[in-house]
């Protein structure tokens, strides 16, 4: 994998920190996740339902990692980190702001102990402004940034999103901004202090809405399934359930014309433009529902898919799972030691996908082989993949 050799401290709980280190183990690097002796990783315990010892939060976040357990209250336990970081190429934490700084192990002693450190810094609210130092969760940015407000039915209150896109989104950046800052470091002989927020993430999601909010004053307004800006792009209701289709283009909506039976729609100067269909919103999106509640969601998959017009059914998660088109890409994979499976990487290197090589770690699991073997961590050489 691209990142063998590679070597990562992760001081980090709940989803965005600990998704940079798998992120990197994934990739091939040893990552060392250093938890508190007394419980570990709060997420370990984030129950019901318990699943192999632990949360399916935790393991979801956690594979291929070592875990080891250090008092960071005590000066020895601070002694056994900065002799970790001595060792390693990247450092992730995302504690509570001001944590770091009360235990000295803020981007400024870190570097002093390994000057060729890239610190990961991970916030709530980013590490500038008024409200620098809050905690925060997911949730609180979904609304803090306007995505919340923008998710929904109009007429209805505003709904989260329903995956974690702000720690998603977060670890991704963090990640990025640790390789990239590699490339300098690799450079300059000098470590790199890389910040990343999830309300700093929430705000980037929102970029091509808030672009339209610049350009014309107002603010974006929720729309179910379908887009303030292009039409055709929404879902539509079969007699057996909604189907997602998205004539995006004028090519693509003269396509969804002739699969609808109203070849004459590609020429009609209503619909000639996106602007003109959105000028006549209302009618073109009822006369489609129309056609569309007179079949099956299968009849029109195959009818559009036949007529080239993007389109896909709206799935739960079990059917997304179960497509062939999901199975065929192997994105699901057994877990190599205990009855459990897991989405891999969204990345594959000269076809290949990243592999579970390790459940996720029990507690203190690897204290022995990385903290207190004669040879430790810090002093050996990288292990070379031979896989």
């Amino acid at each position: 994998m691209p990142l063998t050799g590679l070597r990562v401290v992760e001081l980090a709980q709940i989803i965005a920190g600990p998704f940079v280190g798998e992120v990197m183990a994934d990739l091939g690097a040893d990552v060392i996740k250093v938890e508190r002796p007394e419980g570990g990783d709060d997420c370990r315990n984030w129950t019901p339902p318990e699943w192999h010892g632990a949360s399916p939060t935790f393991h979801a976040m956690n594979r291929n990692k070592r875990s080891v357990t250090i008092d960071l209250g005590s000066a020895e336990g601070r002694e056994q980190l900065f002799r970790l970081i001595e060792g390693a190429d990247i450092f992730v934490q995302n504690l509570r702001p001001g944590v770091t700084e009360k235990l000295g192990l803020g981007p400024k002693a870190m570097l002093e102990r390994n000057p060729r450190l890239v610190y990961c810094d991970m916030g709530a609210f980013g590490h500038l402004g008024p409200k620098r130092h809050h905690p925060g969760f997911e949730i609180l940015f979904q609304a803090y940034s306007g995505l919340m407000a923008n998710t929904g039915e109009p007429d209805r209150d505003p709904v989260r999103m329903g995956a974690q896109i702000c720690d998603f989104g977060t670890g991704l950046w963090t990640a990025f901004g640790a390789l990239a800052a590699l490339r300098q470091r690799d450079r300059t002989g000098k470590g790199v202090v890389v910040n990343t927020s999830l309300l700093e993430t929430a705000l980037y999601f929102m970029s091509t809405h808030f672009a339209h909010f610049d350009a014309t004053g107002k603010v974006p307004q929720r729309h179910p399934t379908g887009s303030p800006r292009v039409v055709v792009f929404q879902a539509f209701q079969a007699n057996n359930g909604p189907i997602m289709i998205t004539a995006a283009t004028n090519r693509l909506f003269a396509k969804l014309g002739v699969a609808l039976g109203r070849p004459e729609w590609g020429t009609d100067p209503r619909f000639a433009t996106n602007a003109d269909r959105m000028a006549h919103k209302e009618e073109l999106l009822g006369a489609i529902q129309d056609i569309i509640a007179t079949d099956t969601k299968e009849h029109w998959m195959d009818v559009l898919e036949a007529n080239g017009v993007p389109c896909a059914p709206v799935y739960d998660l079990g059917e997304a799972v179960a497509d062939p088109q999901v199975q065929a890409l192997g994105m699901v994979r057994q877990a190599p030691d205990i009855d459990a499976r897991f989405v891999m990487p969204a990345v594959s290197f000269n076809g290949e996908r990243p592999a579970m090589k390790r459940r996720s770690p029990h507690l203190g699991e690897h204290n022995q082989e990385v903290l207190e073997a004669a040879d430790p961590w810090t002093r050996r050489k990288p292990v070379v993949d031979q896989d």
